[in-house]
């Protein structure tokens, strides 16, 4: 029972912490002079009070999913992935390259290259970073959020140079953007809003994620190397493989975030100069999204969804109850920082129980053969 009631708080400490995080934020609306009630209703409104909100919420949580599915695999594989912002950004460039390139081949044709480039892109940028880590002992914390840096100034090179829409290559301020995609290379519409067929192919992805790293002998490799990578290697595992293997999975699915948030929301790639200009900082809520779901796959759909209600909500609440827009800021950094601090305490109890149970055990095995013995004396 014990050991029941302990998995049980481990599974709702992330929902403990958001609440612990909105409780926060109520304090901080009461200090402004409002109601937390009356706030928080209007966040619920904004994200779930009509279809079109819950269309939006949908559409805000797509690429948070895409990206937590990629955090899983490395995270499951012991390597820590902070590149999802600049992978994002590669596989959109490439996938907006083909669009604007192939303008005459079908639309699904286009769709689906356009989709694999944007996968293949993101593959390539965590990728590199994986080979330093795997080959060269290079940090990989350092080395991805460097290609973050990278990937950003490339952006801006090709939107303010070679790939700039050619309306605005003739103007004094130049708009840093490419050009729109052409109709028929939209992602088909779910329903009369904005949802696409992004969000169904995100959790198609999410089974087939869970499939291989639990049902696969691939999967079991890659969280084998996690766990251990020195018994990993005593096993015959070539643990250098399995790790640039987990961040090229990693990226790759950032890539492809990259690729169905301009097919499937933008329509062409823009940006004011920085990462979230145009990813919305999905790179790292992703990460957020895949701790929440407990690094599992199919529990970071709900994940995404709630990190999305959030960020589509708040801007409701920030119009209907006049809030500074810092303040939104704050809130969502409050769920990041409480949800973060939840993952690592639970490991630690996890760690504590470990410890717990082997003293147990051993001091089992030291009482055992007393036992014998005094029962041979008598």
């Amino acid at each position: 029972m014990r050991s029941r009631l302990n998995s049980l708080f481990d599974a709702l400490l992330p929902v403990i912490a958001t609440l612990a995080a909105l409780a926060v934020g109520a304090v901080m609306l009461l200090l402004l002079k409002v109601n937390p009630i009356e706030a928080y209703a209007a966040l619920w409104d904004g994200a779930f009070g009509s279809s079109n909100a819950l269309a939006e919420t949908l559409v805000k949580a797509t690429p948070l999913l895409l990206v937590a599915l990629g955090i899983c695999i490395s995270f499951r594989g012991d390597v820590i992935n902070i590149g999802g912002e600049g992978q994002m950004i590669i596989g959109a460039v490439l996938a907006t390259w083909v669009g604007l390139t192939f303008v005459g081949l079908p639309g699904w044709l286009v769709i689906t290259l356009a989709l694999f480039s944007g996968f293949l892109g993101g593959a390539v940028w965590g990728g590199i970073p994986g080979i330093l880590k795997a080959y060269f002992n290079v940090n990989e914390i350092l080395s991805t959020v460097m290609m973050n840096a990278i990937a950003v100034q490339l952006m801006n090179f090709l939107l303010r140079g070679p790939m700039i829409d050619p309306s605005q290559a003739q103007l004094a301020s130049k708009i840093p953007q490419t050009a729109r995609l052409l109709d028929i290379f939209h992602l088909p519409r779910l329903a009369p809003t904005r949802l696409h067929l992004g969000a169904l192919i995100a959790v198609m992805l999410a089974i087939l994620v869970y499939i291989l790293l639990w049902r696969t002998v691939l999967g079991y490799r890659i969280r084998a190397v996690g766990q251990n990578p020195n018994a990993s290697r005593y096993a015959g595992i070539k643990v250098p493989r399995y790790v640039v293997l987990a961040l090229l999975l990693s990226g790759a699915f950032a890539g492809l975030a990259g690729a169905v948030q301009v097919y499937g929301v933008n329509y062409r790639m823009i940006t004011d100069g920085s990462a979230s200009g145009f990813t919305g900082s999905a790179g790292f809520n992703g990460i957020v999204a895949a701790l929440f779901g407990q690094l599992h796959p199919l529990w970071s759909i709900p994940a995404s969804i709630l990190f999305g209600a959030l960020l589509v909500g708040a801007n409701t609440m920030q119009r209907a109850v006049q809030v500074p827009s810092a303040l939104i800021t704050v809130l969502n950094g409050l769920v990041v920082v409480f949800v973060v601090s939840s993952e690592i305490w639970r490991r630690r109890r996890q760690h504590r129980r470990l410890a717990s149970a082997k003293e147990e055990e051993s001091s089992t095995k030291q009482d055992q053969p007393q036992a014998q013995t005094e029962e041979a004396k008598q």
